[in-house]
């Protein structure tokens, strides 16, 4: 994935802010999936008043896209109306469930940057760890 690319999927991410509904943390964030079908699935941060019942911007496209029979991931392009932010922990785990090859394009209109899922989650957590072959 080259920068431009990069930056049109991070640009779906920004415009996908507008449906954030984020009333406690005022932090809006917006995610934009690339299928490797080339199919784009948008997510948004959804908070609630009872704070874990919240979702972050990343599953809602992940699941999204899970619920549309999409399981194979090139990308995943995340921002915040606060400039760039990082995936949590959580949505680290579930994009390694799909895609450990994943690229996570972080930054807003100042700041582009592309890592890897395993350069931002080393030595994840997987199915290997549950065979009864342990």
């Amino acid at each position: 994935m080259n920068s431009e690319e990069a930056r049109k999927l991070l640009d779906i991410a920004k415009k996908a802010l507008k449906n954030a509904y984020a009333p406690y943390s005022n932090l809006r964030v917006g995610a934009a999936l690339l299928t490797k079908q080339g199919k784009i699935f948008t997510g948004v941060n959804i908070e609630n008043a009872s704070y874990g019942l919240t979702i972050c911007a990343e599953r809602v496209a992940i699941f999204k896209a899970v619920s549309e029979g999409y399981r194979d991931f090139l990308a995943i392009a995340i921002t915040s109306d606060h400039g760039k932010i990082v995936p949590c922990g959580a949505c680290r785990q579930v994009m390694a469930e799909f895609s450990k090859d994943l690229k996570v394009i972080l930054g807003d209109e100042n700041v582009l940057e592309i890592h890897t899922l395993s350069e931002l989650l080393p030595e994840s957590f997987n199915g290997s760890f549950l065979s009864s072959d342990n």
